[in-house]
Formats: C-alpha cells, sequence, structure tokens
C-alpha cells in the first residue's frame, strides 16, 4: 500500500491531527467509559462500503495480465505465495462484507479548530447534537498490535488509479526481491493477505473525497482480542452490534499511549442553539476522565447554518 504509507508518513510528519464527527450523545457515552465504538460496514452513508473495493480489486485480478505479474513477483520471493493469499482472501470474503467492524475518523486542519468542518456537520443532517472529538497519535503505536486492529487511511480512487497503486506495489516487489526472499513465507502471507483486506476496505467512491477518512478497522472474527467488547446498542433508531476500542491506559497498562486523556486536543461543538448545556456537559465529562484544562479545550462552532 504505497500511496497510504506517504499518506501516513506525511500527516505525522506535520503533527497532523484527527478529528471524529459524532453525536452529542454518542460522544459522551465515549468520553465516560473511554471507547471508542465500530460500527459494521454494512451500517455506514455509504451504502456500497466494502463491495465498491472488492468489484475494483476483482477487476484487477480478472485482467490475466495484471494478475499474472502480481503473482510472478511474488512467486520469485516465495513461490505460490500469491495464489494462497488470493484463495485465503476469497475464503474469508464473506467474513470481510459481512462482519468488518470500524471507526470512521478524518484528518483535522488548522483552520478548522474554532469551527470545525461545515460538510461533516451537514452530514449528519437533522436536529441532531452534533461535535468533533479532536486528537492526536503517536506515529507507531505498539497498542494496534494489542488490540488487533488495522489503521490506514482512505483512498478515493478510480479504478484505474487503483490498479496504478496495484501495479507500484508490484514494482516494489520487484525491486527488493533480494531482500523479501529472506522473510518468512508465512509474514509475506499476512503481508499479501492484508493488503488485498485493506484495498477492499478503504476504497470509497471519488464524491467521498472531502471527507479525508481514515479507519480504524476490526475483525472479530479473523483477528479477535479480548481487550475489546461487544455490545448491542441502538443508533439512529436501528439495533446493531458494536465493538468498543478501549483508550484507558489506567486499566490496560499496553494501552497508556493511547489514553483518552493523553491524546485528546479539543472538542468543537457543532452549530446548536443549545451551545451553552452542551458546553457545561463536556468539561464536566472531559474532566472526570482526566483532561486537564478542559474548559479551555472544549469550543463551540458559530458557522450560521440552520437546523
Amino acid at each position: 500500500m504505497p500511496r497510504a504509507r506517504a499518506q501516513r508518513e506525511a500527516l505525522f510528519e506535520r503533527d497532523g491531527r484527527f478529528v471524529h464527527y459524532t453525536s452529542a450523545e454518542a460522544a459522551l457515552k465515549i468520553i465516560a467509559a473511554k471507547r471508542l465504538w465500530m460500527r459494521n460496514t454494512t451500517c455506514m452513508s455509504d451504502y456500497r462500503e466494502v463491495q465498491h473495493g472488492f468489484d475494483i480489486l476483482r477487476g484487477f485480478f480478472s485482467d490475466i495480465p495484471k494478475r499474472s505479474r502480481f503473482t510472478d513477483a511474488l512467486d520469485r520471493c516465495a513461490p505460490g505465495v500469491a495464489g494462497e493469499a488470493i484463495e485465503l482472501f476469497d475464503q474469508w470474503w464473506n467474513d470481510i462484507r459481512y462482519h468488518t467492524y470500524i471507526s470512521s475518523i478524518s484528518e483535522h486542519n488548522d483552520d478548522e479548530d474554532l469551527h470545525g468542518r461545515l460538510s461533516m456537520w451537514r452530514a449528519f443532517g437533522g436536529n441532531t447534537a452534533r461535535v468533533g472529538f479532536v486528537f492526536r497519535l503517536p506515529f507507531y503505536a505498539g497498542a494496534a498490535e494489542a488490540l488487533s486492529i488495522m489503521f490506514s487511511p482512505v483512498a478515493y480512487l478510480t479504478e484505474d488509479l487503483a490498479h496504478a497503486e496495484m501495479d507500484r506495489a508490484i514494482e516494489n516487489i520487484n525491486r527488493e526481491s533480494e531482500f523479501l526472499a529472506s522473510v518468512e513465507r508465512s509474514q509475506i502471507l499476512a503481508f499479501v493477505f492484508n493488503m488485498l483486506v485493506a484495498n477492499v476496505v478503504c476504497l470509497k467512491h471519488r464524491g467521498f473525497h472531502e471527507e479525508r477518512e481514515w479507519r480504524v478497522i476490526h475483525s472479530p472474527n479473523r483477528a479477535p482480542s479480548s481487550l475489546i467488547e461487544s455490545a448491542t446498542e441502538v443508533i439512529g433508531g436501528v439495533p446493531q452490534l458494536i465493538y468498543k476500542v478501549p483508550l484507558d491506559g489506567s486499566v490496560y497498562e499496553t494501552l497508556a499511549e493511547v489514553d483518552l486523556s493523553r491524546i485528546f486536543d479539543r472538542l468543537i461543538i457543532g452549530p446548536s442553539q443549545y451551545s451553552w448545556p452542551m458546553y457545561q456537559a463536556f468539561v464536566a465529562a472531559l474532566t472526570k476522565c482526566g483532561v486537564q484544562d478542559a474548559d479551555r479545550r472544549v469550543f463551540t462552532s458559530d458557522i450560521p447554518i440552520r437546523s
């Protein structure tokens, strides 16, 4: 995933931040419990989640010359590993499609500190009270391994550009074939399989590009974690199973670097006629969970948008 790697390095090099836009109700629950919610991909606003990426990936491997370039490059490093990775992906496809859980966050720009992003406030619609939870993450977090989660930017690519990304990966494999031949076969298999999964889970229609989305991805059947608990919640009137990522270093020592009070930067209350009571409620909740100077880190957006 050369594009994802470059995007990750560029964001952390400029000390970039992320923001999680959600309802005020959900945000209060997240803060109180120090748990980030993950929803099934079938519940996302894009009704072609995952399937869109799969169709593009299938187009690549249905093209015999493209598939041959992919398998030939990998087989020079570990004979048969390409076919095995593709077969493994096919075996898990239904699970990937129906049992993948994600939390969507977005890149946050400095000029959005006081107001948030209008398109994201609009995305929720209706009269729901909304907030933007802004935070920083370390470039590398051992917590990701402990939690068995993937963290990746979303790519908004046409089919041709997505196939070009696969070609770039093939070029990298050919260039580093000598090194890759020294890597354990099981590791190469895992890397290739995860690359295919990321391609379908993190590829969206170009029309969503302004979201600048990144995804925290959990697959409870393929890669379970004893630290992540499931629960049934009613969201937007729809009962659904969710998974909760712990952000509590006081309970789990391995998660200290991603403790909510440590990664928290600010909270932006979306346009609302109830901004003052919401401000009080969030300052109290953040203070209780260990955030310092919460009263100076909660802001109310004054974008004049009609609910």
